[in-house]
This record gives C-alpha cells, structure tokens and sequence, in this order.
C-alpha cells in the first residue's frame, strides 16, 4: 500500500467500527515509520493477534508492535491518563520496549473521573433513549474540549492551572450529577491525587505530533494515520445521534494530528465481508434470532473494550459507498472473510428502497434509514476453508465471486483480504476485478 507516491496514509472503518482496523495497521506497521491516532478515546479496542498471542490495545496505535515503529495519540484524541498508564504497563509485561516509542500531543484532552461519572449517569438517566455510550466519559471529554474548559496534557507541567481546572471541573459535574439523579460526587483533592499518580508518567510522553509527523515525511519515512470507531458513527456523517464524539473520517486525521491535508496521500478503508454494530442505532440489513447468533458466534462479535454482544447483519453496499464519498476512499480492506466459510447462502445488500422507491442516497436522517428496505443480491457460499490461502488466486472461485461483487457494488478497489485473525492471514491483492480479469 505504501509506495513512492503514498507516504501519508489513512486508514479509517468504512462501517459501524469492529471492522478489524486494529489487524490491518497491524500489517502496514511493518513499512512504517511513524502510526499516530487522530481520534477517539478509550472507547476504542483494536485486538491484533501475532503467533498465539493476542493483545487488544484501547489506545496505543498497533504499530507499538513494531519494535522501529514510533507511535503518536494526536491532539483530536481524548486521552485517559490512568487507562493509558495500565496499558503501557500491560505491553512492558509482556515485553514490549516502549522507551522514546510513544509520544502524546500536548493539545491533546485528558479524559477525567468526573467525565465518566457523568457519562454513566446520563446515560442511564436516558432509560429506553439510551445511545449505547461505553460509559468511559469520551462525550463529556470532548463537550468540555469544545466549550474551552478542558485539561490538556501541556497543562500538566503548570499544577496551579491543573488544579484551577479541576476544581471547577468538579463542581458543574457534581451539580450535573445531582441533575441526572446519580448519587455519585467527586473531590477535587482525590481527583488531583489521582492525576499526581500518573502526571510525571504523562508528561514525559508530550510532544508535538504534527511537527513529528512532517519531520518523518520530510526525511522520507512513511506515516499511518489511524482512526477508530467507523465512518458510520461519525459525528456529522454517522447515524446521527447514534454516533461518537468525534470526526471518525479521513477529513479529520489531518487536524486530529496536527498537519495539512495535502499531506494525506491515500485512504484505505476497512470493511468486514458482513457487518456489525454496538449499541442503539439503525442497521438496515441486520440479522435476528438464530442466524444473529449463529454469526455472531463464528466471527467472535463481541466489543474488544466492553464485551458487550455485536448486532450482525449482511454486508451492506449502501454503508460502504456512504464511506467511500464522505472519505474519499482511494482502496478497501475487506476482513473476516473466513467467517462466512460454512455459509450455504449469503446476501448482499446492493442498496435501499423506501416507502417502494429506489433511495439514491444514503438517508440523512434515522427515520429514513430505520424504514429502508434492502435490496439483495443472493450469492452462493463457498463451502470451504479460506483460513490457508495466501493470495487471491487459492480463493474458492464462489468467494472471489463474492469479493468481486463487493468491489463493483462499493467502486472502490480491493487491496486487502482477511481470512483470519494473524498476521499471516491477509492476502494482497491490486484490485479484485483485475485479479479475476473481469
């Protein structure tokens, strides 16, 4: 994917997230010099399995699995200083190196206690409107991002300015607690003690991710952007407002991280060979009952940050073609082909009807999109094991077939096949419908 015209590249989920991002960063790591995030939060888990291990990182981008890779969080990114803490020392346990490897915007905003009190609260203040937050206070973190009263990893050195921020932080969540009818409070003393557990650790990380990151383009090293969540949770382009806190699209990375856009060569969008989705929200081509189960079992569909069960439904091309405008998709990576192996029949959701007309578009608004009808195509399954096969050509014919449907119906070219969890298990390829010679 890297090449002498792609040094700068993006790689975001084309649909609800838990599109496998975390495995293909993974694999690009590897030509990489330089993996920053550029959004999101804790709310994240990308689960990367090398040999037999397995490791599913909230924050630190994937490419830490690199031992030459330098690894950024950019300042569109809300940090919890004490998860990210726990995961540095997770990886050294287990014998990463992570001296000089990891750096943190010093814009980037500190997720607080007081922000994930609130999260919980008015979450479960919502009763049957529930969004599905995972309650690690991302929303409430980034509403004080905008609002200008956040704390950011360069206010640390400055402990007066700390504490100013915290204080007054405490005393709006604590009446907002009281509002949400939570009986939880918090203590600017014992927050501040917190924080004073993890301020020299975080401090040493601050740096400035934009300047690195056109540093290492400049003296010719190769940069992964990467996002999380998926382009349909984005927070003007998703299914408002079942979405996240933040710009999940390509248009984003570049501000997430501190550099212009014209630096951005290439997109890469992720997909599964279905899909999924956590929480609340409209999924036009889901599943129920035995089916949902049968492939929510197969594909392993629960949250890497929550466990919480995944909502399964057929691949949807009206998702993908959605992603590919709002990001300006140049190549896809379709993952979690494998699961789909046993599989008599599959479906393919080439676009949407409603009220008995063609949709031209993808529906601005929930309504719309929660009374679309599918429009299928049914695609023969394969009936064999893909988890051995190494490039395009090993693929059972029904499969390529398959993959070569997805690419003509999303206008996007196939760069990459996932037919299981490792390393190992990613096929190459330079577009579907030229390695079949349609």
């Amino acid at each position: 994917m890297f090449s002498d015209s792609i040094r700068c590249l993006v790689v975001v989920g084309a649909q609800w997230g838990d599109e496998g991002k975390g495995k293909i960063v993974d694999v690009l790591s590897e030509q990489a010099t330089i993996v920053a995030r550029y959004q999101g939060g804790a709310n994240a888990g990308h689960t990367v399995r090398v040999g037999e291990e397995e490791f599913i990182l909230h924050l630190i981008p994937s490419g830490i699995l690199y031992p030459e890779v330098r690894c950024l969080l950019g300042n569109g990114v809300v940090v919890d200083p004490w998860v990210l803490a726990e995961e540095m020392d997770s990886l050294r346990a287990r014998g990463i190196e992570l001296e000089g490897r990891l750096g943190v915007s010093q814009r980037a905003h500190l997720v607080l206690p007081y922000h994930r009190a609130l999260d919980t609260a008015e979450e479960n203040s919502l009763g049957k409107s529930k969004i599905g937050t995972t309650g690690r206070g991302i929303g409430p973190a980034y509403q004080d991002k905008i609002v200008r009263r956040g704390l950011r990893f360069g206010d640390l050195v400055a402990v007066d300015r700390t504490h100013t921020i915290i204080a007054n932080g405490v005393e709006r969540a604590n009446i907002a607690l009281a509002g949400f009818g939570s009986d939880s409070r918090l203590d600017t003393d014992e927050v501040m003690a917190s924080i004073e557990e993890v301020r020299n650790t975080m401090l040493a990380l601050v740096t400035d991710t934009g300047d690195e990151i056109r540093s290492g383009i400049t003296a010719g090293g190769r940069v992964l952007l990467e996002g999380a969540q998926g382009a349909l949770l984005d927070i003007d382009h998703g299914t408002y407002p079942f979405v996240t806190s933040s710009t999940t699209t390509a248009g984003g990375a570049a501000s997430g991280v501190g550099i212009g856009p014209t630096l951005i060569d290439g997109v890469l969008g992720v997909v599964k060979a279905y899909i999924t989705r956590v929480g609340a929200g409209p999924l036009p081509t889901e599943l129920s009952g035995a089916d949902a189960e049968h492939l929510r079992q197969l594909g392993g569909e629960f949250g890497a940050t929550t466990g919480r069960p995944r909502r399964p439904g057929w691949f949807d091309a009206a998702v993908a073609r959605h992603a590919a405008h709002v990001n300006g998709l140049t190549a896809l990576a379709v993952t979690k082909l494998d699961v789909l192996d046993s599989f008599e029949a599959i479906r393919l959701a080439t676009g949407y009807e409603l009220n008995g007309a063609q949709v031209p578009n993808f529906p601005y608004s929930v309504e719309d999109l929660t009374g679309v009808t599918p429009v299928y195509e049914e695609c023969m399954g394969w009936n064999a094991d893909t988890t051995n096969c190494r490039t395009f050509g090993e693929l059972p014919e029904l499969a390529q077939i398959y993959l070569e449907k997805i690419e003509r119906a999303c206008r996007t070219p196939i760069r990459f096949v996932g037919v299981g969890p490792a390393r190992r298990e990613t096929i190459q390829v330079t577009g579907v419908v030229d390695a079949t010679g349609a």
